[in-house]
């Protein structure tokens, strides 16, 4: 795993990400939902990963590491728990929304 910074100052990837939904970036749409969706369809494959790499361990899988399900499974929990905690920023974002006065 190579941990090296590169020195160039070109922008992030994602953070073309904040740009308008109504305008589509190479024939494909570019917004909040598809981000969510796509953020959603990680979390829940990582899970999935974690999970069948217990299955192996469990059946004594001699190519499946301990230490890999291990980190597999830490992947998932740190996931899970940012996706709940975007959740709840949601929810309260609503919840402040429906009770501002008209």
């Amino acid at each position: 795993m190579d941990l090296r910074i590169s020195s160039s100052t070109t922008p992030l990837a994602g953070a073309g990400l904040a740009r308008r939904a109504t305008a589509p970036q190479d024939s494909q749409e570019v917004g909040f939902s598809s981000a969510l969706k796509g953020a959603l369809q990680s979390v829940s494959a990582s899970q999935n990963k974690a999970a069948d790499l217990q299955k192996e361990v469990q059946m004594e899988n001699p190519a499946v590491s301990l230490e890999e399900t291990m980190v597999a499974i830490q992947k998932a929990q740190i996931g899970f728990q940012a996706t709940l905690h975007v959740r709840n920023r949601m929810v309260q974002a609503y919840t402040d929304i429906m009770n501002m006065q008209v």
